[in-house]
């Protein structure tokens, strides 16, 4: 698991989100947050962005920098 994975599962499930709410508030595939968490999919800087806005952390922080 990648560190912006661990991150990415701690703050969606600290803000009490189901991976199918996520997807839908940043514009993503429903599938795509279950693939960032497990390590199956690299997201493109677009998610990186809306996932960082959303939960107003920085894209360093979420990639682990």
């Amino acid at each position: 698991m990648t560190v912006f994975s661990q991150r990415l599962k701690e703050l969606r499930e600290g803000a009490g989100y189901y991976r199918t709410e996520l997807s839908e508030i940043c514009g993503l595939d429903r599938s795509a947050i279950a693939e960032y968490e497990e390590s199956d999919r690299l997201p493109k800087l677009k998610s990186i962005i809306a996932i960082a806005d959303l939960f107003e952390v920085s894209i360093d922080y979420l990639v682990g920098r």
